[in-house]
């Protein structure tokens, strides 16, 4: 594998890097770099991952609340180049979104991350932190639960996670009761997230290139005329220029999911690519974990999205 130079923002890794998969046993370690989150909440989900059979380290100094982030920007990365670094560490979950990963991106120590890959696994805000880290390390990453969510979390989230991150064999996610907006099959890496959060990564040198990837993207209480704007946005800087495919996820508190698709179809006319709404990732349950960086197949017909192992033994 080819490794550029080191330095803090610039990129290190020149193709997408497996982490190691995890197995019964595998220790998590709990990271919060964005906003401040309900300690009962934590030790919820705490609890689910060791029903798991999952071993979870919480740092001590996890959360020093500051304001409405879970600390100052030095303490949230410290606390994330630390669980990285520790031999003992197999994956990083982070603890809730909110606010506050934008923040820590220039601060972000990327030779660190690349040098020790890891299951790394968020939603929401966390998109900026997953977008930077797979751009700027190769690094496959995983759009997930976060750990406040999984008290709450249904059967088909916990098993979804544990087949994106413990499975030995392709990642498939049936969306059966997805709504095809237009047909079609494409490949490519999926990249994406959060929409709101990748509009505020817009134009900074941690937001994501789209071309030749299917797009992914979901959201929550946005009123639909700010989820056509966002879109228009984006589209009018480029963003989804050379696109294979589009995935839409769960838009919740956003308007009726008719009023979401019917936006996509007007902003997206005149392009040719296949799109898929209402797959269930995002801020509703199910949230299915969908890995991101590795191959990824969008077959609209079956309404499936095949993943490539996105993990390594």
């Amino acid at each position: 594998m080819r490794i550029a130079a080191s330095t803090r923002g610039r990129m290190i890794r020149r193709k997408a890097v497996k982490p190691h998969r995890l197995n019964p046993g595998s220790v998590i370690g709990i990271a919060a770099p964005a906003g401040s989150y309900a300690a009962e909440d934590l030790e919820k989900g705490v609890h689910v991952l060791r029903a798991m059979d999952f071993e979870v380290v919480v740092p001590d100094d996890l959360c020093v609340a500051e304001r409405y982030l879970a600390g100052t920007d030095a303490h949230r990365v410290e606390v994330l180049h630390r669980l990285f670094a520790d031999p003992g560490i197999d994956a990083v979950m982070c603890a809730r979104g909110g606010y506050g990963s934008l923040r820590i991106l220039p601060l972000l120590d990327y030779a660190l991350l690349g040098a020790h890959p890891k299951v790394l696994i968020g939603f929401s805000d966390i998109t900026a932190l997953l977008a930077a880290v797979s751009k700027r390390c190769g690094l496959v990453v995983f759009h997930g639960p976060v750990i406040t969510t999984l008290g709450t979390a249904s059967e088909r989230t916990l098993a979804g996670l544990r087949e994106a991150v413990a499975c030995d064999r392709p990642v498939r996610v049936h969306a059966q009761s997805a709504r095809v907006l237009r047909p079609g099959t494409a490949s490519g890496p999926l990249s994406g997230g959060n929409l709101t959060t990748l509009c505020h990564v817009l134009g900074t040198p941690f937001a994501p290139g789209f071309r030749q990837r299917i797009v992914f993207l979901e959201d929550r209480g946005e009123a639909p005329y700010r989820i056509d704007r966002m879109l228009v946005h984006m589209k009018a800087a480029g963003c989804f220029d050379g696109v294979e495919g589009l995935v839409l996820g769960t838009f919740q508190d956003c308007g009726t999911p008719a009023e979401i698709w019917e936006i996509v179809e007007d902003v997206f006319q005149g392009t040719e690519f296949p799109i898929l709404a209402g797959v269930e990732a995002g801020h509703a349950e199910p949230n299915l974990t969908l890995p991101m960086g590795v191959r990824t197949r969008l077959d609209t017909e079956d309404r499936l999205l095949t993943f490539e192992c996105p993990t390594e033994g």
